[in-house]
């Protein structure tokens, strides 16, 4: 515990929060929050689940957090739920604040006096939808950032509170922007409340900040297979960008003598090739690359249908390719 940790239930006056998140981005968040003092009167996650190959039950994230500091915890199957809702209104919440939760209905969101906010990671309105993270990657942005906002009815389109732009490196994977952005959208979101609560907080309409928007409006849709399945008749940046951009999870897929695999981590080598797109070339040692519209894209960090993930050169000692 931080030699800082003061208790919310002691520090701060007034402001009652609930919070809502499932997974370790939205820990942060909480974290941050009960770091600050503020009073977090309950905290709403996914239900226990099984999980791994013994199908165990398992707590999200946030409920194994939550557990250790002791707050108050509701797992509802349906948001809409009667006996859930009259739960969630005994709270007496002034606030909530989602961080990477299912979607809300009307009659959850509007619940509190202040209303909901939300962290999005992302610049909005720019990337609005389910992988913002994944898709500023993918399509080789070199900027992106966190935003909190209000909760409307559709979807990341509430008024804007507060953002903070951070920069892509040219070879971050979203494992790795997805840890700096958690922290930085804690802090921006603890930075959020005390403006809710001291009043000084200025909303914006999305509406507006699309008048001032220019540029190409990307959106950030879910990611099915189709998404993860490399297109070698592209660019060896493109294919270099969707294959760090589903890295750790869920990876870019191809096949390779008719089994998946995944490739978490990759090369660049532009050159002029005469192979056909998706053709490989390996020494069998040390390097399997695919050929691409203009160069080869080198397979560093590989895991073959069934198997575990691992280096290719290890990779290649353990496969046999058909002759």
């Amino acid at each position: 515990m931080s030699e800082n940790y003061t208790s919310p239930l002691t520090e701060r006056n007034g402001l009652k929060i609930v919070f809502m998140g499932t997974p370790e981005f939205a820990v942060a968040s909480l974290n941050a929050l009960v770091e600050a003092g503020f009073n977090i009167v309950g905290v709403i996650t996914a239900p226990d689940k099984p999980a791994g190959r013994g199908m165990k039950m398992t707590e999200s994230a946030v409920k194994k957090y939550a557990v250790e500091k002791g707050l108050h915890i509701l797992q509802p199957l349906k948001l809409k739920n009667p006996e859930f809702l009259a739960e969630l209104k005994a709270l007496n919440a002034d606030l909530q604040v989602v961080v990477a939760f299912r979607m809300l209905p009307e009659v959850v969101w509007k619940m509190p006096p202040l209303g909901t906010i939300n962290l999005h990671a992302s610049l909005l309105p720019q990337y609005r939808g389910a992988a913002p993270i994944n898709w500023a990657i993918i399509n080789g942005e070199k900027q992106t950032g966190v935003t909190t906002f209000k909760l409307q009815q559709e979807i990341d389109t509430g008024d804007l509170l507060l953002q903070e732009k951070i920069l892509i490196g040219e070879n971050d994977t979203t494992g790795q922007l997805h840890d700096i952005m958690k922290e930085i959208g804690a802090n921006l979101l603890v930075e959020t409340v005390k403006g809710i609560e001291d009043g000084s907080l200025q909303e914006t309409a999305q509406s507006k900040a699309l008048e001032q928007f220019t540029g190409e409006l990307k959106h950030a849709p879910k990611l099915y297979t189709e998404t993860c399945t490399i297109n070698w008749n592209k660019t060896c940046d493109e294919v270099y960008n969707l294959v760090r951009g589903l890295s750790p999870y869920p990876g870019a897929l191809t096949h390779l003598n008719g089994k998946i695999l995944k490739i978490y981590q990759s090369g660049k080598e532009k050159v002029n090739t005469n192979m056909t797109a998706g053709q490989y070339e390996t020494d069998g040692k040390t390097f399997l690359k695919f050929a691409c519209v203009d160069g080869y894209i080198h397979a560093l960090d590989v895991q073959l249908e069934g198997k575990k993930r691992i280096g290719i050169a290890e990779f290649l000692r353990g496969y046999r390719f058909e002759k």
